[in-house]
C-alpha cells in the first residue's frame, strides 16, 4: 500500500510518450500517487503508423498515446498535466517540480522519459517528405517500401552500415553521401561487392509531391530516381532537464542509467529513447521504450518500498552510474547542479 502523505506525490513522470505512459501505468497499479507531465511534442509526430509492436502493428502513434491516456484516467491516483517542466529543486523529502503553468508539486521520486529529437538533414524538399517517403528507421518503415528503389543519405561508417542493412528490404540501394563519403577503402569495396553504388555528388534538393519522393536532384543538374530515402542523422535529448539536474550523460548524449533505470542522481530514474545503460543496443522502437518505462517504474516502486518497509533490493550487484555526488544535502534548496530555471523543452517518449 502507498504510505505517502497527502502533501507529497510518490513520483512525477516527465514525458508522456510510450515510456512515460507505461511507467505511470505501472506505478498507478502499484497504488502510488503519480503525476505525469507532458508537453505534447513526441519524436514520432511525423509518423502515421508504428510497427513492431505486437497487437498494435500499423497503429498511428498519436492513437497509441490517446489510448494510453484513456487507460490512465481509470486510475484515480494517477494525474496528468500538459506543459513543460521549468525547474526542479531538491528538498529533504525529494523534489519540488515547477511546471510551465506555475504549479509546484512535491514528489519523492522523478522518472525522466523526455525522449529525443531528430536533426533532419538540411536539404531542400526533405521536410515535407519526412514520415511519408523519407525515414530513419528501416525496422519501422522498411516493410512498407520493400523492393522499391532506396537511397541512403549519410557518410562514414554509420551510412555504410545502414546501406548494407537495407539490402534486407530492397536489392536496389544507392548510398548518397552529399559530398565526400568518408568511407574506408575496405567499406567501399564491400559496398561494391554487394552491388551498392556510392554517389558523392552534392544534393541540391529532393523532388516529390504529396509526400512521395520522385527523385534526388544534384547540384550539377543530374538526378537519381528514388522512391524512398533513409537517413542516419544526429539526435539529441528533447529536454535540458537531465543535464541541469546533473545526470551523467553518455558519449552519445543520452542519460546514463544502470540495469534498473537509475540515473547518477539519487531518486531520479530515466527510461525510453533518452536513456541508455552501458552495453545497450542503440535501437529505438516504441515497444522498447514502453518496456523500459515499465522496468524503471518497477525499480522506482521497489525503491519506495525499500524506504517504507525495508524491502531488500533485487539487484544487489547493480552497477552504479557515474561518480558524481548523488547524495542529498542536509539543507533543502536548489539542486547543486541547477543554476538557473529556463524553460525545459521536450517531453516526448
Amino acid at each position: 500500500m502507498s504510505r505517502s502523505s497527502d502533501s507529497i506525490l510518490d513520483a512525477v513522470v516527465v514525458g508522456g510518450g510510450p515510456a512515460g505512459l507505461n511507467a505511470a501505468l505501472v506505478l498507478g497499479r502499484a497504488r502510488r500517487r503519480v503525476l505525469l507531465i507532458d508537453a505534447g511534442e513526441p519524436r514520432n509526430a511525423a509518423s502515421h503508423a508504428m510497427h513492431g509492436f505486437l497487437s498494435r502493428d500499423g497503429l498511428d502513434p498519436a492513437e497509441l498515446r490517446r489510448l494510453g491516456c484513456c487507460e490512465l484516467k481509470t486510475y484515480s491516483n494517477v494525474q496528468m498535466a500538459s506543459g513543460l517542466v521549468e525547474d526542479v529543486t531538491m528538498t529533504v523529502d525529494g523534489f519540488d517540480v515547477l511546471s510551465s503553468v506555475g504549479d509546484v508539486v512535491s514528489t519523492r521520486k522523478l522518472l525522466l522519459a523526455v525522449g529525443i529529437r531528430d536533426a533532419l538533414p538540411r536539404i531542400a524538399g526533405l521536410a515535407p517528405l519526412y514520415g511519408r517517403s523519407v525515414f530513419h528507421c528501416p525496422y519501422c518503415d522498411g516493410w512498407e517500401v520493400r523492393d522499391q528503389p532506396i537511397a541512403v543519405l549519410g557518410d562514414g561508417s554509420s551510412a555504410f552500415r545502414q546501406a548494407l542493412l537495407l539490402l534486407s528490404w530492397s536489392g536496389d540501394v544507392v548510398l548518397c553521401t552529399h559530398g565526400s563519403s568518408g568511407l574506408q577503402p575496405e567499406d567501399r569495396a564491400q559496398l561494391v561487392k554487394e552491388g551498392i553504388p556510392v554517389c558523392e555528388k552534392r544534393i541540391a534538393r529532393l523532388r516529390g509531391r504529396h509526400g512521395q519522393l520522385d527523385c534526388i536532384v544534384f547540384e550539377d543538374g543530374s538526378s537519381l530516381e528514388r522512391r524512398v530515402l533513409f537517413f542516419h542523422g544526429a539526435t539529441e535529448l528533447s529536454s535540458s532537464l537531465p543535464a541541469k539536474m546533473g545526470c551523467v550523460l553518455t558519449a552519445a548524449g543520452r542519460i546514463q542509467i544502470d540495469e534498473t533505470g537509475r540515473t547518477s542522481v539519487a531518486g531520479v530514474y530515466a527510461a525510453g529513447d533518452a536513456a541508455r545503460r552501458t552495453g545497450q543496443h542503440p535501437a529505438t522502437q516504441v515497444i522498447l521504450s514502453a518496456a523500459s518505462g515499465a522496468l524503471a517504474a518497477i525499480a522506482l516502486h521497489q525503491e519506495l518500498m525499500q524506504e517504507d518497509v525495508g524491502l531488500p533490493p533485487v539487484l544487489l550487484g547493480a552497477a552504479s552510474v557515474g561518480t558524481q555526488s548523488a547524495e542529498k544535502d542536509s539543507q533543502p534548496g536548489t539542486h547543486p547542479a541547477i543554476r538557473s530555471s529556463g524553460i525545459v523543452q521536450g517531453v516526448g517518449r
